[in-house]
């Protein structure tokens, strides 16, 4: 029983879960030793309408919510947490474009987003930033009809296999903060474009690295938002990501669980099953507990987003406990199996996967920062 999910909402996870165990769970772990995204298998998820389903029909979308990508989201990070950057990324450039560019610009581009057909990359983060995200250096100056952009993105999600990335710059003075940062939509065959990859601990189907930018030039129409003020509107958007990567890393995590209860009430030892002895089933229980506690809070995020209600201290609470527990979670079953799950394999690939969510897309400590600000006042929790 889930409040959250009535029938309709179940079936959707049904299906869902059956293209996955059938398309996307073969190839788990061949994925994660080519380091290759699958363009077919892609094409297939935009086929079944699989990616940014929350999108309105006009924008290539089915307009089903929210929660509807949710649920979608996390039957795909249960075959494989690379594949399911897919629909995250997608939800979230999907959300920005929608809201925020021209509509003849953006439309072709959530077309091939939504089939399916391009993967479009979101591009913050600098070497000298970090966590400090409006701190930017990438310099963004308009010459008559287009941006020239200059500078470098790292730590960028499918850099280097991205179609198209949302780009955020200093259009403003460096002192300006995030009222000097301007978001531009810029295709990644644009000439004075170079990108690298980074060899990662995990999520290396999808990648990540860095993109470099001289005397590359973007029409002004693709500009998102207003001049100076994309990080302020365009990043408002974050909060559903956050949610989504809640659903995403425990989705692992609550698979590794049901994979760890089937072996510890079969594995025999001293003529019983291991599941028999408290010092293994009382740790299992308690993170069954907190997974399903967590995955109702991610779900309730994404209720409030489909109606409208404030929910920034909410997707903050999914994105800094989400990670670190599913991340626990994955550590205690691998134990549990012994050699047999430190032997590379399905769940030491979970385990490296979702480490890398403690890191991106906003820290703990950035989170709990939201949160404190959000119930105490920004003015009580300062910069």
């Amino acid at each position: 029983m889930n409040p959250y999910l009535d029938e309709e909402m179940i079936a959707l996870g049904d299906q869902v879960r059956r293209f996955a165990a059938d398309r996307i769970a073969p190839g788990f772990q061949e994925r994660d030793r080519t380091r290759v995204l699958d363009r077919q298998l892609m094409k297939a998820m935009g086929e079944m309408g699989f990616i940014a389903p929350e999108l309105p029909e006009e924008f290539g979308g089915l307009g089903l919510g929210c929660l509807a990508a949710g649920v979608i989201h996390e039957e795909v990070a249960r075959a494989d947490l690379s594949i399911s950057y897919i629909n995250l990324l997608a939800s979230l450039n999907g959300q920005i474009l929608s809201h925020h560019g021209r509509p003849d610009v953006v439309r072709p581009w959530l077309a091939r987003l939504t089939g399916g057909e391009a993967l479009l990359a979101i591009a913050l983060t600098e070497p000298r930033g970090g966590s400090d995200a409006a701190n930017l250096r990438l310099q963004v100056e308009r010459i008559g009809d287009a941006y020239v952009v200059n500078g470098e993105k790292t730590s960028i999600s499918a850099a280097d296999q991205a179609d198209a990335a949302v780009v955020f710059g200093r259009t403003g003075t460096p002192e300006s903060g995030a009222h000097g940062v301007t978001a531009l939509l810029i295709p990644m065959d644009l000439p004075g474009i170079t990108r690298s990859r980074f060899d990662c601990h995990g999520q290396r189907a999808i990648g990540r690295g860095s993109i470099f930018f001289e005397n590359v030039r973007v029409p002004v129409s693709h500009r998102l938002g207003d001049e100076n003020k994309g990080f302020v509107q365009v990043m408002q958007g974050f909060d559903f990501s956050r949610a989504l990567i809640g659903l995403q890393v425990l989705a692992v995590a609550r698979v590794a669980l049901e994979e760890t209860w089937t072996y510890v009430a079969q594995r025999q030892a001293f003529k019983q099953p291991l599941s028999a002895f408290q010092g293994v089933s009382h740790p299992l229980a308690e993170l069954e507990t907190q997974v399903v506690a967590a995955r109702l809070l991610c779900l309730q995020a994404l209720w409030m987003k489909d109606r409208d209600v404030p929910h920034s201290a909410e997707a903050a609470m999914c994105k800094w406990w989400a990670p670190k527990l599913a991340y626990d979670v994955i550590h205690q079953c691998l134990l549990m199996f012994g050699h047999g799950g430190y032997d590379r394999g399905p769940m030491e690939q979970r385990l490296r996967d979702v480490l890398g969510f403690q890191i991106g897309d906003g820290t703990a400590q950035i989170m709990k920062t939201i949160i404190a600000r959000t119930r105490a006042g920004r003015a009580a929790v300062p910069a």
